[in-house]
């Protein structure tokens, strides 16, 4: 079995920082990509950033710089700091790691962690 965990969210004023985590644990050989996409209310899921094994790293346009993903491949972690938060970016944000198990590659998905932006 193997989940995938997020957690950092929370409620922000508009230009603040988030620093969201996310864990990848359980029988899995290797993590390929792992990286994160949001959904708000109404609108598509999109992918917001995302990070290979070898640290390529891909973001939308819309993040505009103002985003970073890191990951810890010891920890099986990655990381999104966020700055200078818009209400724009107020989504669940999901991570997702793609899992190599028995051979096999999928993707994992978490449950979310809500960011709201608000003044």
């Amino acid at each position: 079995q193997v989940q995938v965990v997020e957690s950092g969210g929370g409620l922000v004023q508009p230009g603040g920082s988030l620093n969201l985590s996310c864990v990848a644990s359980g029988s899995f050989s290797t993590i390929g990509t792992m990286g994160w996409h949001r959904q708000a209310p109404g609108k598509a899921r999109e992918l917001v950033a995302s990070i290979t094994s070898g640290n390529t790293i891909n973001f939308a346009d819309s993040i505009e710089g103002r985003f970073t993903i890191s990951r810890d491949n010891a920890k099986n972690t990655v990381y999104l700091q966020m700055n200078s938060l818009k209400p724009e970016d107020t989504a669940r944000y999901y991570c997702y790691a793609d899992l190599k198990v028995w051979g096999v590659l999928y993707t994992e998905w978490g449950q979310g962690t809500q960011v709201t932006v608000s003044s």
